[in-house]
């Protein structure tokens, strides 16, 4: 990508958005970060020598993105913005938490891309879900494989899906009416180093290696039936994807971001269970959700507009993350 002087990373201290500001920082660009820290850390920012990817005093800023003030303030002088910021968590939050979650989402991504054309930001890049596709195609038997235009007629299971959809329409009409350039990607379940992997928060890669890694003081459950499947795509891939977006992807349309295999929550927690090089024995709880049956991505958009394909497989990437939240959990 074209290196502009200044790069906005909302939500930045988060996993992906921290990943990411250490990605760009590599490459030389100044980036400014606003973040509530509500699931996000400072720690995220440090690199591994314990100094920060970025100048924390004068481009961190703690900030609510609902406060549209708050917005007007921080999100200028910059040649593009990398949205990232949203509410979200693992399973149970999402459903106990339907319309906060969907109030939440929809009043900071209408904020950041209204601040984003008044301050006369460029570019827009809006990072959305695979959450987002209806109910009924993630539902059916065998594996679902889904293009970008299967989105409508809309129906996503939770609002937190919604609110993402929304946040993706929303930002394409802005596009559509020239008043910024936008580039869209919706992304598959996403794991790797820098996951939260705490209980109130974190998804379910993360957890189950947290569950492993505490075995046998927390037993290793795993919630619903495990045939559900999901289409996991590792951090560094999903950053790759996201930088070639700011240099090929602008006004070009959805594009999605996944490994196109299909793992169920069953071969997973095997694969974990396989790393830790523990005697666990898996205990699936049937009384509790465990969400929509599963999708997987189709990456041909990815691969002809970005030239873009992921590197890491489920296997490799779950070591590094075990490893990682091991590490972690250690200090």
């Amino acid at each position: 990508m074209n290196s502009p002087s200044t790069i906005i990373v909302t939500g930045g201290a988060g996993f992906i958005g921290s990943t990411l500001v250490k990605r760009l920082a590599q490459k030389g660009v100044r980036v400014r970060v606003i973040d509530n820290l509500w699931r996000g850390s400072l720690d995220n920012l440090k690199l591994p020598d314990g100094s920060y990817a970025i100048d924390i005093e004068k481009d961190f800023f703690l900030a609510d993105l609902t406060d549209y003030s708050k917005c007007l303030e921080l999100i200028r002088d910059a040649e593009l913005v990398f949205h990232l910021a949203d509410v979200v968590g693992g399973v149970h939050f999402a459903f106990s938490n339907q319309e906060f979650i969907f109030r939440q989402n929809i009043i900071i991504n209408s904020n950041v891309l209204s601040a984003s054309i008044f301050n006369k930001i460029e570019n827009y890049i809006y990072v959305g879900t695979a959450c987002s596709y209806p109910k009924h195609l993630q539902m059916q038997d065998g594996f679902t494989a889904l293009t970008e235009d299967q989105t409508y007629p809309a129906e996503p299971e939770s609002s937190y899906g919604w609110s993402k959809l929304m946040g993706e329409y929303e930002a394409d009409l802005a596009q559509k009416s020239g008043k910024i350039n936008v580039g869209l990607l919706r992304l598959h379940n996403v794991y790797g180093p820098g996951a939260s992997y705490e209980p109130s928060r974190s998804q379910v890669l993360p957890a189950l290696i947290r569950k492993a890694i505490l075995f046998p003081d927390e037993p290793f459950i795993v919630w619903g039936s495990g045939n559900q499947y999901r289409d996991f795509i590792y951090i560094d891939d999903v950053v790759n994807a996201l930088v070639l977006v700011a240099s090929k992807g602008l006004n070009q349309g959805l594009i999605q971001v996944g490994s196109e295999i299909p793992t169920t929550i069953r071969e997973a927690s095997k694969l974990i269970v396989d790393i830790s090089h523990k005697p666990i024995e898996i205990h699936f709880d049937l009384s509790k959700p465990e969400g929509d049956r599963g999708r997987i991505a189709i990456c041909d958009r990815a691969r002809s507009i970005l030239g873009w394909t992921p590197k890491v497989d489920i296997r490799e990437g779950l070591q590094y993350t075990y490893d990682w939240i091991k590490e972690k959990m250690g200090k």
